[in-house]
């Protein structure tokens, strides 16, 4: 089975022109869809006024905080060992959970119902902040199912 060659060089992103934060960029393209970057700017924008209004914070603030309370910081992944698959705990690094962070807030924010995207994602956004809703239990399903194979840990290289 021949190799991967070399390594995939990271592209820098450019800071958002409103708050100069590459997480807010991160989340922007994440929130765009077919190419559509100026209604996902609104949809954040708004969605980050509603959220620093709720809990009378500076909007990045706001918004790290929920990443942080999201962020995991175990995950498993599936190892082939002598024909059985193990569910084998690993830690993730920092990129890899906002990464993670970023979609299980955006996965959860559109899974709400009713109301506009805007609304929706500042409603995910200030229950991260606050260590609750559907993208902090994710979090928390993560690090149980990291826990309860943690048995498996030795199978890690």
């Amino acid at each position: 089975m021949p190799r991967r060659k070399g390594r995939v060089t990271k592209r820098e992103l450019k800071p958002d022109s409103k708050y100069g934060s590459v997480l807010v960029s991160k989340i922007m393209n994440k929130v765009m869809k077919g190419g559509k970057k100026r209604t996902a700017e609104g949809i954040v924008y708004d969605a980050l006024e509603i959220a620093s209004q709720q809990l009378k914070k500076a909007p990045v603030e706001v918004l790290e905080q929920a990443i942080k309370n999201v962020t995991p910081l175990l995950q498993v992944k599936a190892r082939r060992v002598a024909g059985a698959t193990y569910q084998v705990p690993m830690e993730v690094t920092g990129e890899r959970g906002t990464t993670l962070a970023i979609r299980w807030l955006l996965d959860a924010a559109r899974s709400r119902s009713g109301r506009s995207m805007g609304e929706k994602l500042a409603a995910e956004i200030v229950d991260a902040s606050h260590n609750q809703g559907a993208a902090a239990k994710k979090r928390e399903d993560t690090h149980k199912m990291a826990e309860a194979n943690r048995a498996f840990a030795h199978f890690r290289f």
